[in-house]
């Protein structure tokens, strides 16, 4: 069996890319994760929702605590297990917290990707590097849909910290003849994700009964992915040699405002309460739907859930729950 190391794989997308794997009964995976919790655990209602990720494959991956801004440690893990294959999803997940933990944002984010560089420069083993870049590289979108050769000038510092992990990655990879896939996910979301994102806020505040807040006027644009999707296209990104060298936009490939995605749930759970604030400063950036022809070219990447089908499934998994009441 082939091994595939995921660097930040018990979050919410590690777990949806470990359970295809496994689905496939092809691959060993390691996850190596620090297991932190970049938002106040008093806030979630889930509790147990690392057990609801892994939930059927808890005895099928290897788990193993550890922080790829250790360098010695994340050497001996990667050293231990042999990985054919890297995915780097470590880092700090959330972009108004990388303004406010500065160093933390580079440290886990840059420090931790040139790290895990180094290490895998004379690792004869490996047959991809795959880094987990993000869209908010592109700052502001001139274009729409955002293609991969779009301009980079992003906006804030988890953005800034993405792209030089992306020159990085580059670099490493045509100095010391690394092969490796940079793939740029954009506003993902699913059932367990426990960041305090606006998906998540939105869906629980619709299931408790709490009215929901439209920042901007409801009109800031993003391209909603579900987790399902990003994960079968980090897959593909990871597993094919056609992608070596290159970039890829994995999102679903259409622009929602925030409005419309309150509709979506208004539409799911009629109860819910709009509440709309006007617009404020234009310090996040403006966007709307990426290119996903590339990925659609190159890796036969396709996704399958649109975000009215990707919500009435992340509503209903939390129904199913029973812990949201008033929706």
């Amino acid at each position: 069996m082939k091994t595939v190391l995921i660097n930040g794989g018990a979050g919410l997308i590690g777990a949806a890319v470990a359970r295809k794997l496994i689905d496939r009964n092809d691959y060993r995976v390691v996850i190596l994760d620090s297991f932190v919790h970049y938002i106040s655990p008093l806030k979630n209602k889930i509790k147990n929702y690392h057990n609801l990720r892994f939930q059927g494959i808890e005895d099928k991956v290897i788990m193993e605590r550890g922080d790829t801004t250790n360098a010695s440690h994340a050497r001996r893990l990667i050293y231990k297990y042999e990985p054919d294959y890297i995915m780097h999803l470590a880092a700090m997940p959330l972009a108004d917290l990388s303004n406010v933990h500065v160093e933390e944002a580079v440290e886990s984010i840059l420090l931790g990707t040139v790290n895990i560089l180094e290490i895998i420069a004379d690792l004869k083993c490996l047959k991809k590097f795959l880094y987990v870049s993000s869209s908010m590289i592109y700052g502001d979108f001139k274009i729409i849909p955002c293609p991969e050769d779009h301009h980079k000038r992003p906006k804030d510092i988890y953005g800034g910290s993405k792209y030089a992990g992306e020159i990085m990655t580059q670099t490493f990879g045509h100095r010391f003849n690394i092969p490796y896939s940079i793939v740029r996910p954009s506003a993902v979301y699913g059932p367990y994700d426990v960041n305090m994102r606006v998906s998540q806020i939105f869906v629980e505040n619709a299931l408790e009964g709490k009215p929901l807040r439209l920042d901007g006027g409801g009109k800031l644009m993003f391209d909603f992915t579900y987790v399902e999707d990003i994960a079968e296209g980090l897959i593909l990104a990871l597993l094919k040699d056609e992608a070596i060298g290159e970039e890829f936009n994995i999102t679903y490939g259409r622009g929602y405002s925030l409005l419309e995605f309150a509709e979506i749930l208004k539409n799911l759970i009629p109860s819910v309460q709009i509440t709309v604030i006007e617009a404020r400063d234009g310090y996040r950036p403006l966007r709307g739907a990426l290119s996903i022809e590339k990925a659609k070219n190159i890796l036969g990447y396709e996704p399958r859930f649109s975000l009215e089908k990707g919500l009435e499934i992340y509503v209903e998994t939390y129904k199913k729950l029973g812990i949201f009441n008033g929706g």
